[in-house]
């Protein structure tokens, strides 16, 4: 810890049972956040007493606290926190770096287990350097972040890597020497429509006539879709969420992340946070798409179905998104990473950010390399997607 303040002791610990959630939630939820429900001592809770993380899974949480030594043995005021998990794999991340883990390996070195700075699953960007708002805030994200390359060196880890980091974490990891890496994910913004017709009046003709074809293809297929959130989400709802995300997640990762019981966790604790988009086809449900909302932003996360309906993924992943962000004045909608089809429905490229804290000099100085070929790169095809963003430009007929 810097010498100016002493009073800061950091510590690590494996649940989050311990830690009381609204200390938690005034580090973590601090203003920047935007009351991201991921963030919150709720979900990543959740995760854990579901057992969705943990040994077994590979996601070891090894959260890492800064505290002021007032309040006894367990610990004092909570003034700072990093989401930290020790893993065996590179699973669930959506930043990948198994090429990084070959090539070490190839060289003769131990890649795994690794330091994961990260919300398990999910690739919604946000801070990772929880801090309490104060005159300590500053020194006390220094420190978390010397903490974690002093654990990998001290405890033979090979790296250390925060990923799907606000701009502001990332620029400050990388005044600590921390490598930068650049992604990309697709997010959809309100420009203060009154409505989803709003919306589609700013698109080019033949992208709005597109749309617009494929909502009314939905409802000629009979589909009924209902958004859901707080006490009108039922376990019924629960079960066939359950049951369209094991199919999908199935044939997609081949072993799904959450359990059960993640999702009746989340229900009992988060439910005013959850939008829920069911499809129904005569009366029984056929998919869906689960959603969390923060203060300003819907957050897409996982969708799911069992029998196939043309344009039904366009309308409950991306097209209630944007009904229910209008609805309810939400600036954003973030509809997570991958998947180029998302930009001619109004999702349109922005940048994502990680860091990565590699120990060996020489593996260190060939990732650094690959990164400065590989930002510029990302950030020109940023750029080169606006060529097919579907808004109308000047000049275009209406």
């Amino acid at each position: 810890m810097p010498d100016d303040t002493p009073s800061v002791t950091l510590r690590v610990v494996e649940s989050l049972a311990g830690i009381p959630a609204e200390q938690w939630d005034a580090c973590a939820l601090a203003p920047g956040a935007a009351g991201n429900p991921f963030l919150s001592h709720g979900f990543l809770k959740a995760l854990e007493d579901s057992k969705s993380v943990g040994r077994r899974t590979g996601w070891h949480p090894q959260y890492l606290l800064a505290e002021a030594p007032d309040g006894g043995p367990g610990g004092g005021t909570l003034l700072g926190a990093v989401p930290l998990y020790m893993k065996g794999h590179s699973q669930g991340e959506y930043i990948f770096d198994h090429g990084w883990a070959q090539a070490f390996e190839r060289a003769g070195g131990r890649y795994y287990p690794k330091l994961q700075v990260a919300i398990p699953f999910t690739p919604v960007p946000g801070p990772r350097l929880f801090a309490r708002p104060g005159p300590l805030e500053g020194a006390v994200k220094d420190a978390l972040i010397d903490m974690m390359a002093e654990m990998a060196k001290d405890n033979g880890i090979s790296s250390v890597h925060a990923t799907f980091c606000s701009e502001a974490d990332w620029h400050r990891f990388g005044e600590r020497g921390w490598l930068q890496r650049i992604g990309q994910q697709y997010h959809w913004h309100n420009d203060g429509y009154k409505t989803f017709d709003d919306f589609l009046a700013a698109l080019a003709s033949r992208k709005r006539k597109a749309i617009r074809k494929e909502r009314e293809a939905v409802r000629k297929e009979g589909l009924v879709i209902h958004q859901l959130t707080g006490a009108d989400i039922k376990p019924h709802h629960w079960d066939a969420f359950f049951a369209f995300y094991m199919d999908t997640g199935g044939r997609k990762w081949g072993s799904p992340y959450l359990t059960r019981s993640f999702f009746d966790i989340l229900g009992a604790t988060m439910a005013d946070k959850v939008v829920l988009i069911m499809a129904e086809a005569e009366g029984r449900p056929v998919g869906g798409a689960l959603n969390l909302k923060g203060d300003d932003t819907l957050y897409g996360r996982y969708w799911g179905c069992l029998e196939s309906h043309a344009f039904l993924h366009f309308e409950a992943c991306y097209y209630q998104a944007i009904d229910y962000a209008i609805a309810h004045g939400l600036a954003r909608v973030e509809a997570g990473a991958q998947g180029d089809h998302k930009i001619q429905r109004g999702y349109l490229a922005v940048p994502t950010y990680s860091a990565h804290w590699i120990v060996d000099g020489g593996f260190r100085r060939a990732v650094d390399d690959y990164l400065k070929r590989e930002r510029p790169a990302v950030l020109n095809e940023i750029e080169g997607l606006k060529e097919y963003s579907p808004f109308r430009r000047s000049g275009d007929p209406q």
